[in-house]
């Protein structure tokens, strides 16, 4: 290792005497001064974006940001340039832009962005057009003007939505986080973000993968599992086209599940299981509904009525999303049931404290089988036998 060090240490001097008449390598390098400039374009763009001053913005180039976020609480927009490539008297720039909404975002949330620029005739630089980054997901914005409907437990902001259908997801999201907070506790930020598109295809380009890979999924939401405290707000991202089709109930447990995700984010880490995740989350969303196991998971039941009882608790693959739709409804069927078994074979505060104690494990392996012994006093072995048990007396 020492002698493999000493190589690379003197190739770097002789690749630094190659480079002196260029750059030298004493630490001084040379510059390309249309970075500084551009990235001085870039700071009176945002400046001008938070203080609500259209003119100046446009001075700076493209007015469509600007009207598609009029309707957005900023508290903070920055960007910062991180590379520049020269195309005639044009420039690409690629930059990181971070912004906060008012009221929600605890810490920036930061998305990859490229920025074609240009020159006017006195040489001032000008934003001709600014994009995601090409393995970037959209932002709302980019989809069109962004309206906002502000509820008190709630901000949703839509493109291509009526205020009146955005009024109608934020009632509901003001019923979801009461109704969450009274099952998991008030450790949350208790404000949630419910982005909506105007169709599906805007739904995945808002996370950046196929439309293919969402269709029949009513919602989603993005977050870092097990952030630390200060990280951004989690967004509740809408398909509208698979929302449409749920009745009043549905959308109100769609998003209640959605919320719950948001509520339990700082203990949802690696070491959770989908089953656990997906199945406390429904357990939430159908508290209070009245909807009974065989209703609420038909496609379980049917298997169950046919002799075809799962041999296991669903496993991380069975809720891929591109997958067989009857497998990915067991796995969130199945799941919920585990976590409901739970609640009502060793109460609703042991049902917490075991999703707490599985997110806490310091690795996925082992971190399900260790909280079933401390805070169930069972095996996996045992809690499958039950959970199996379970289906047959609630489904069969």
């Amino acid at each position: 290792m020492a002698d493999r060090g000493r190589r690379r240490r003197s190739a770097a001097a002789a690749l630094c005497l190659l480079l002196v008449p260029l750059a030298g390598c004493g630490g001084r390098t040379a510059t390309d001064p249309a970075r500084a400039e551009v990235q001085q374009v870039l700071d009176r763009r945002a400046a001008a974006l938070l203080r609500h001053d259209e003119t100046a913005y446009g001075a700076t180039g493209d007015r469509g940001t600007y009207a598609n976020l009029r309707a957005v609480p900023l508290a903070s927009w920055t960007y910062r340039v991180t590379g520049l490539r020269h195309t005639g008297a044009t420039v690409t720039a690629a930059a990181l832009l971070s912004y906060r909404i008012r009221g929600h975002d605890r810490a920036p949330v930061s998305t990859e962005r490229t920025l074609a620029l240009g020159r006017t005739a006195d040489g001032r630089w000008y934003v001709a057009s600014d994009r995601p980054a090409k393995k970037a997901g959209q932002q709302l914005w980019d989809q069109g003007a962004v309206s906002a409907a502000t509820g008190t437990h709630s901000l949703v902001l839509g493109v291509g939505q009526s205020a009146r259908a955005l009024d109608a997801y934020a009632r509901l999201a003001d019923r979801a986080v009461p109704a969450v907070s009274a099952a998991w506790g008030t450790d949350w930020t208790r404000q949630v973000v419910v982005l909506v598109p105007r169709t599906l295809a805007g739904m995945a380009g808002l996370l950046g993968s196929p439309a293919s890979s969402y269709r029949g999924i009513a919602a989603v939401t993005t977050g870092e599992a097990g952030g630390p405290a200060r990280a951004p707000a989690d967004r509740i991202v809408i398909n509208p086209e698979a929302y449409a089709l749920l009745g009043d109930a549905g959308k109100q447990v769609v998003l209640t599940h959605e919320t719950t995700h948001v509520a339990t984010r700082a203990h949802t880490t690696p070491a959770t299981a989908l089953w656990l995740s997906e199945g406390y989350a429904d357990w939430i969303g159908y508290l209070g509904t009245g909807r009974t196991p065989a209703q609420a998971a038909p496609e379980l039941s049917r298997a169950v009525r046919a002799g075809r009882v799962p041999a296991d608790l669903p496993a991380d693959g069975d809720f891929g999303f591109t997958g067989d739709p009857a497998r990915l409804a067991q796995a969130y069927e199945g799941g919920w049931l585990a976590c409901r078994m739970i609640a009502e074979r060793w109460g609703e505060d042991r049902l917490d404290a075991f999703y707490r104690a599985v997110g806490a494990h310091g690795r996925r392996a082992g971190a399900v089988e260790d909280a079933l012994r401390r805070v169930l006093g069972t095996s996996p072995r045992d809690f499958t036998e039950r959970w199996r048990d379970y289906l047959r007396a609630r489904l069969a």
